[in-house]
């Protein structure tokens, strides 16, 4: 197996990875995820996919299915940004709002809602799972699929 394959298949089985901790905490902790939560779980889902899709595409389609995985991975980095704000400014909450209605309405939230539906506030507080929050771990991940996926992506045949 090539480096571009092994990187392909080792983050989407790392984002899967997460996505199982993260029903660990909802179900097993008791965390329930908020709005943009729920976002970042997307985001992770899209990354996951892609990469595997990406895996199966011939070698000239791989880059820019690649390419795609980092925009995921960004968008995600973007969102977990987003929500280390909220939480550093309680005022402004994402709590019950129009967002948390909106996206419990998507049928994936139908279809999956153990998974895609927003039940929690973006400003609850919990414990720090080793020394990071939810948030700042998602952002460390998406920033770590970013600063692998780019270069793959970039990297010529």
């Amino acid at each position: 197996m090539n480096r571009s394959k092994l990187t392909l298949l080792s983050t989407a089985l790392i984002a899967i990875g997460l996505l199982g901790f993260g029903l660990y905490l909802q179900f097993m902790r008791d965390m329930l995820p908020c709005p943009l939560c729920v976002l970042q779980r997307y985001a992770f889902v899209a990354v996951a996919l892609l990469c595997l899709v990406t895996l199966v595409l011939p070698e000239g389609a791989r880059r820019t299915g690649t390419g795609l995985a980092s925009l995921a991975a960004l968008t995600g980095a973007g969102i977990a940004g987003w929500h280390l704000w909220i939480k550093a400014h309680p005022s402004f909450s994402c709590g019950i709002d129009p967002l948390e209605t909106s996206l419990n309405k998507i049928f994936t939230a139908e279809l999956l809602p153990f998974l895609f539906q927003a039940d929690g506030l973006c400003t609850t507080v919990y414990d720090p799972i080793l020394g990071l929050s939810i948030p700042q771990w998602s952002l460390l991940w998406f920033a770590l699929f970013a600063l692998v996926l780019i270069p793959t992506a970039l990297r010529r045949r």
